[in-house]
């Protein structure tokens, strides 16, 4: 199942080092090359509220193996691509793969994980993940070095393919029982709110459609959304089941997740542009540094149950996303005179801490929710996360906008100075939503129980 995240992560990272790159062959504003990020995301957002229903429908691993042949697909029609437009369209059929790829991948490790093991299988799950950051932008730097950008899309062919005959080797069939007819109205209501809040904030303030156009799409979204609410509280299986917030801890995840991945999803948008424009390094200099976020997180990744089951669940969060808040705003102090040393202990310790995070954010969503309810849990959470992505990417490139000015200024370091600390205060609201979960939260799948008064 790791190896779809592997190579999902492969990808991403090795395009966002790119980015710089790509700038110069399509002859477009870096900014602007935010769309071959957010059409990924949005498309899968817009599929994965189907997730849930299609793999308890036609079964997890014939899913996910279909999955993965469209993402290969995508990617190496991505390969091909001339223009951004042709770009930003292959890159939606491979968030269509993704949409399923990744949230039943997670539902199969879910629904198999014993729950007093779920911690460490979801950080185990996790850890090839971890190696595709690491490994993503020194390939792009590499690839950029001895050959053109296409090859970014085109490794993805071969990891994909042994990936695929490792799921059909080691991942068993997993009867589901049938999950009824599908809610197509409330996918349909969904949908349409969850692609005009993306849309909408994707084009804020960098002049793509007029502000009345912004604000109509704006609220057209809300409608969308109070009328899905409405829906799903009638149905007894909608395609996303708003009832799961009334959970504390799945709430707390989903919430609290989302302004995290703000901050997660704005930083591989704006570091490269600051190392490679910012601060005038190539793309191989800049993947190579970019290695210490990845050795962080995958350092942490053995420890993270141990320190779960010592603090517990609501004492990991709260302290992780104060430490990880301030890091994620500290390359904005960022200089061409800052010592690398500096630069890559920054970052490792940002690894080390978003990875402890996320370990017990993914964990904690789970914790209480009954085994019948996983795979909307699963999808849910996904839809979520890949929203939070989108509007993270979005509101660190409407920062830089800002920091620019109107005359579009020359993308400097000190430009680089609102974008991440505005990240960072964003991404450190979500202390508030973990402090007020109860202290034994999580407690039954290795979290610490309460003390005894």
């Amino acid at each position: 199942m790791a190896s779809a995240l592997f190579m999902e992560f492969v990808d991403s990272t090795a395009l966002s080092t790119a980015l710089p790159t790509l700038s110069a062959a399509f002859g477009t504003d870096p900014i602007h090359l935010k769309l071959a990020l957010t059409s990924y995301i949005l498309a899968l957002a817009v599929l994965a509220p189907a997730s849930g229903w299609v793999a308890d429908r036609f079964g997890p691993r014939r899913v996910f193996m279909v999955a993965m042949s469209v993402f290969l697909l995508g990617s190496v029609l991505c390969g091909f691509s001339r223009t951004l437009p042709q770009l930003v369209l292959f890159r939606t059929l491979q968030g269509l793969g993704g949409a399923l790829m990744t949230p039943v991948g997670r539902l199969i490790v879910v629904g198999s994980a014993p729950r007093e093991k779920l911690v460490s299988a979801l950080s185990w799950f996790t850890m090839p993940a971890l190696v595709g950051p690491l490994i993503g932008p020194p390939i792009a730097g590499l690839i950029l070095g001895v050959a053109d950008w296409p090859w970014i899309f085109f490794v993805n062919v071969p990891v994909g393919l042994l990936g695929m005959l490792a799921v059909a080797r080691f991942v068993p069939e997993l009867p589901q029982p049938h999950p009824g007819p599908f809610d197509w109205k409330g996918y349909a209501i969904a949908a349409v709110a969850i692609t005009l809040t993306i849309v909408a904030v994707e084009t804020l303030g960098v002049g793509l459609v007029p502000p009345e156009t912004q604000l109509g799409m704006a609220l057209v979204a809300v409608g969308a959304g109070v009328l899905y609410v409405r829906h799903a509280l009638r149905r007894h299986r909608p395609v996303l089941d708003v009832r799961l917030v009334k959970v504390a801890t799945f709430r707390a995840s989903i919430a609290g997740g989302g302004l995290v991945r703000m901050g997660l999803g704005a930083t591989p948008f704006l570091l490269p542009l600051l190392l490679q424009v910012g601060l005038g390094w190539g793309p191989f200099e800049a993947g190579m540094m970019t290695i210490g976020t990845g050795l962080g997180a995958m350092s942490c990744k053995p420890l993270a149950p141990w320190v779960i089951r010592k603090l517990g669940f609501r004492a990991t969060l709260t302290g992780s996303n104060l430490a990880a808040a301030v890091l994620t705003a500290v390359p904005a102090l960022f200089r061409v005179g800052t010592p690398i040393p500096v630069i890559v202990v920054t970052l490792f310790v940002s690894g080390f801490v978003r990875s402890l995070q996320f370990t017990a954010i993914n964990a904690v969503a789970y914790a209480d929710i009954p085994p019948e309810k996983m795979s909307q849990a699963s999808t849910m959470a996904v839809v979520t996360q890949q929203m939070a992505l989108s509007v993270g990417i979005s509101f660190g490139a409407l920062m830089l906008h800002l920091a620019r000015g109107a005359g579009e200024l020359p993308l400097t370091p000190d430009r680089f100075l609102l974008p991440f600390i505005a990240i960072g205060v964003v991404s450190s609201l979500a202390g508030f939503l973990f402090r007020r979960l109860p202290e034994d939260a999580g407690s039954r799948i290795g979290g610490r129980a309460a003390r005894a008064s």
